[in-house]
């Protein structure tokens, strides 16, 4: 990407000015969800009571270009990193924290939600919501403890995992929702700390974090 206002360039993924005025300069990067439409619209209207959509220019929505990924797909990968267990085009969340990264296969945070984990000694877990799409990661840490977070089977339903009632449960006797909030026990009315997180293909996330591990649990 480049700034009008002084010609510097920077990398899309890192936020980084790689060269120009601004070059050894960082973006700060927002917090952000990765959620349907549908899932964010019924969130957003429960704790904001409104919501805004950016919609596309009026005249122009021929320029937007609806099969961007598809196409993308049809090309050579610039770089690839065999060996992990990965093709260069997986999905995968990645996640850094205290100077190490990790990669987690999008499959598998779907396929076994809450996945669970440790990075630089410090427990994180990453959910797959009530529609099976939208993913969060948290800090699984509550009141100086570490918890165990698991999936409340009776929330489950019979449909793919649509019940309205998604929750999960920890030992200490609390309920959590997909905002991270308690909603019963002794947290009641307190939430987990939202760690950020990439959703990129590997061969991206390995190019700009060549140390990173991949989950494999």
């Amino acid at each position: 990407m480049r700034d009008r206002e002084t010609g510097s360039w920077w990398q899309q993924v890192t936020g980084r000015a790689i060269s120009g005025e601004l070059a050894g300069s960082a973006l700060e990067l927002m917090p952000n969800d990765e959620l349907t439409f549908a899932l964010w619209k019924s969130e957003s209207s429960k704790e904001h009571g409104h919501g805004l959509v950016l919609a596309p220019v009026a005249g122009r929505e021929k320029d937007y270009d609806k099969e961007w990924e598809k196409e993308v797909a049809k090309y050579p990968v610039p770089l690839t990193f065999p060996g992990q267990g990965l093709q260069d085009r997986d999905v995968i969340l990645g996640v850094t924290f205290g100077g190490q990264a990790r990669a987690f296969p999008l499959a598998k945070v779907r396929g076994q939600t809450p996945v669970e984990d440790k990075i630089a000694g410090v427990p994180v877990a990453l959910v797959t919501g009530p529609d099976g799409e939208s993913v969060r990661v948290f800090r699984s840490q509550w009141n100086g403890m570490d918890i165990d977070l698991y999936r409340d089977a009776q929330s489950d339903g019979q449909s793919g995992g649509q019940s309205p009632e998604w929750r999960l449960l920890d030992s200490q006797g609390n309920t959590w929702n997909f905002a991270g909030c308690a909603t019963s026990g002794p947290a009641a009315g307190q939430c987990l700390e939202k760690i950020n997180f990439l959703k990129d293909y590997w061969f991206d996330w390995k190019n700009y974090n060549p140390r990173t591990t991949v989950y494999s649990h």
